[in-house]
């Protein structure tokens, strides 16, 4: 299999990790003051640019920008559920999973191929 297929997966986890990271991970630190929480984030931040951009760019060449964009929805959504589980210690209701059981079926659609 061609590295534009299996490489913006593994890409786009890893930006994601470092993404949910900069915007959920001030969430422990409640008293900690707005600025250096922004300037933290910032760089963090910075870390999963330098893996989303190759990725989507790399990516482009076997996947729509609407797959690509839909794929990085889900990693998303697996890498928040983690997050929220095992760092943030909140727990994914079913609900939760209901809503993103749905958001998959959307992506399954983005996906089909018919015939």
């Amino acid at each position: 299999m061609p590295v534009a297929y299996w490489a913006p997966v593994v890409l786009l986890i890893c930006s994601n990790v470092f993404m949910t990271t900069a915007w959920y991970g001030q969430f422990k630190f409640p008293g900690a003051p707005i600025l250096p929480v922004i300037f933290i984030s910032w760089g963090i931040a910075l870390f999963e640019y330098l893996m989303a951009v190759p990725a989507n760019r790399i990516g482009h060449r076997v996947y729509s920008a609407a797959e690509l964009k839909t794929m990085q929805e889900v990693i998303t959504l697996v890498v928040f559920s983690a997050f929220s589980v095992w760092v943030l210690k909140e727990p994914i209701t079913l609900k939760h999973g209901i809503g993103f059981a749905l958001i998959a079926t959307g992506a399954g659609v983005i996906f089909y191929k018919p015939g």
